[in-house]
């Protein structure tokens, strides 16, 4: 299945190596991640070289081809509510994680949306039997 991944890039690189622990931990359960280049360390060079109408389009055309959302949302973001939001809208299934006692937005939290699982994680073990759950649920493990 091809599972979009969404972390913060401009609003800060804050939980890269955990964002790079999810990625290669959903390509080794046999999963294809489109938005992969989040996780370089350089990727806001990268994104400078397209315009902002370049990667919304990308993006968009991501979501729409994804079959499953996990997002990431430890960091605050602009671009990770709105992708969470797109792909709800789209009726698209959404796993929203996050490190155990942070702060996270309340509009994300208290989203009774049935396709949103919001879940927090103290440990890698933690968020991997989290993701494995969220995958067996909808039938991509």
């Amino acid at each position: 299945m091809t599972i979009y991944f969404c972390g913060a890039i401009a609003g800060g690189r804050t939980f890269l190596s955990t964002y790079t622990k999810i990625v290669r931990y959903v390509q080794h359960l046999g999963h294809t991640v489109p938005t992969e280049h989040i996780i370089e360390p350089n990727v806001l060079d990268y994104e400078l070289q397209l315009t902002a109408e370049e990667i919304y389009q990308r993006d968009i055309d991501w979501l729409t081809d994804s079959h499953l959302v996990i997002a990431e949302i430890s960091n605050p973001s602009l671009g990770v509510g709105y992708e969470i939001c797109y792909a709800l809208h789209s009726g698209k299934k959404v796993l929203a994680l996050h490190q155990h006692g942070l702060f996270v937005s309340r509009m994300i939290t208290g989203n009774p949306d049935p396709n949103l699982t919001v879940r927090d994680y103290q440990t890698e073990n933690d968020w991997k039997a989290i993701i494995e759950t969220f995958l067996r649920t909808n039938h991509a493990l």
